[in-house]
């Protein structure tokens, strides 16, 4: 008896999980013409999705000249693109300015998301 307690505990924990996960999202500035942005589209753009990381702080992309009305506050003004804003409840929480390789890339954003979103599922984001 105590053996079907404790799945049922356990199945209602598990059911309840997606409730508490984070509201952070991972907000990439970009603009036209950035090589930078185009780069990181071929390089990491299919692959974020289905990433750890993107399970704690899903990807939102914004235009730097619509970054007043996307609906957070930021800490100071965006000059690089693309730069990554960590974003949970309306403000920022971290940023990542530039992208200079996926080598670069998937070891800080999963820092930056750990440090202020929560851990990740897994140990590596980046499925390499």
């Amino acid at each position: 008896m105590p053996h079907l307690f404790a799945k049922a505990l356990t199945a209602g924990v598990i059911a309840l999980a997606p409730l508490s996960a984070s509201a952070a999202e991972l907000v990439m500035v970009e603009q036209v013409g950035c090589a930078y942005c185009q780069l990181w589209h071929k390089q990491i753009g299919h692959i974020y999705p289905v990433a750890a990381v993107s399970e704690v702080a899903p990807l939102r992309s914004v235009q730097l000249g619509e970054i007043d009305s996307a609906g957070f506050e930021i800490t100071r003004p965006v000059v690089f693109t693309p730069t990554f804003l960590l974003v949970d409840d309306g403000q920022e929480l971290a940023r990542l300015e530039g992208y200079a390789g996926e080598d670069f890339f998937w070891p800080m954003v999963e820092k930056m998301v750990a440090e202020h979103a929560g851990p990740l599922p897994s140990a590596s984001g980046s499925g390499s």
